[in-house]
C-alpha cells in the first residue's frame, strides 16, 4: 500500500468527520473508496492518461489484505457480530455502504457466498431484537389483517367483473 496515498485518504475523510457526524463503518468505508481512487489517479497519471471523472469508479485494488479469508460462509453470521468474507471486517450488520467498497450489491454478496437472498446480513442478537420489537408494536397481526383484507378485496373484485 503506498503510505503516501493512505495519508492523503486520511486527510480527505478527516475532513469528512469534522463535517459530517460518521459511523465507524461509514468512515472506513470512505477511507479505503478515497485511497482507491486516488490510487486509480495516480496509476493513470504515470501512464500518462487522463481519467474521466464523472462516473469514475473505484478501481479493483483496495486495502484489503492478500490473503483470501477462509471462513466458512454459514460460520460468518455469529451470535454478536458478522464477518465480512471478502475483507475479514467484523460489524454488527454488513451494510451496503461496506459492500459497495467491495464493488457488490447485498444481493450479489449472497449470491457470491450462497446465502439465501432472505437471510439478514447482520448478528443474530440484533435479528432477535429487531423481530421482537416488530412482534411487540403488533406487526405480525396488522400484516395477516392487511393480506386478508386485500385477499378479500381482489375475490370482490372478480366476483364483480364476472
Amino acid at each position: 500500500m503506498d503510505k503516501k496515498l493512505f495519508e492523503l485518504a486520511a486527510d480527505i475523510v478527516q475532513s469528512q468527520v469534522s463535517l459530517n457526524k460518521m459511523t465507524e463503518e461509514e468512515v472506513e468505508s470512505a477511507l479505503i473508496r478515497f485511497y482507491n481512487v486516488l490510487h486509480k489517479m495516480q496509476h493513470a497519471e504515470m501512464e500518462g492518461k487522463s481519467l474521466p471523472m464523472e462516473g469514475m469508479k473505484p478501481s479493483a485494488v483496495s486495502m484489503e489484505p492478500a490473503k483470501a479469508i477462509s471462513l466458512d460462509p454459514r460460520s460468518s453470521i455469529q451470535e454478536d457480530k458478522v464477518i465480512c468474507l471478502e475483507c475479514g471486517a467484523e460489524f454488527r450488520q454488513l451494510t451496503a455502504n461496506h459492500l459497495q467498497t467491495h464493488h457488490l450489491t447485498p444481493r450479489e454478496y449472497k449470491k457470491k457466498w450462497g446465502f439465501p437472498l432472505k437471510q439478514p446480513l447482520a448478528a443474530r442478537v440484533l435479528t432477535r431484537m429487531r423481530s421482537r420489537l416488530a412482534k411487540k408494536r403488533g406487526l405480525p397481526q396488522k400484516l395477516k389483517q392487511y393480506l386478508a383484507d386485500r385477499k378479500e378485496k381482489k375475490m370482490a373484485f372478480e366476483s364483480n367483473a364476472s
